[in-house]
């Protein structure tokens, strides 16, 4: 199942009693802080949750296109990184619940 920004911020209403409209800007508000923050290159870490971080990649010199064959530079660039926190990585490695019809 996916989630959008639009059920997150009526998730964010619904706990915190706020219009549904307040919600979505302080989510938005959220995101755009966290994407000017990444772009930065600054590291984000939220206790419980996890760390984003952005990483450098090495260039390739020598990377072939897989449709002609072509020899093709592909220079260095950044890429996010996220590493779960501790809270959440137990959670994750908890067995999943199965439902019953």
């Amino acid at each position: 199942m996916t989630i959008t920004k639009k059920d997150l911020a009526l998730k964010v209403s619904e706990v915190t009693k706020f219009k549904k409209n307040m919600s979505a800007k302080m989510v938005d508000a959220l995101f755009t802080a966290m994407r000017d923050t990444l772009i930065a290159g600054n590291r984000i870490e939220i206790r419980g949750f996890g760390v984003f971080e952005v990483k450098d990649t090495k260039p390739k010199p020598a990377a072939r296109n897989p449709r002609t064959g072509e020899i093709i530079y592909v220079p260095a660039r950044r890429k996010t990184h996220f590493k779960p926190g501790k809270l959440l990585k137990e959670e994750l490695h908890k067995p999943i619940k199965k439902k019953r019809k």
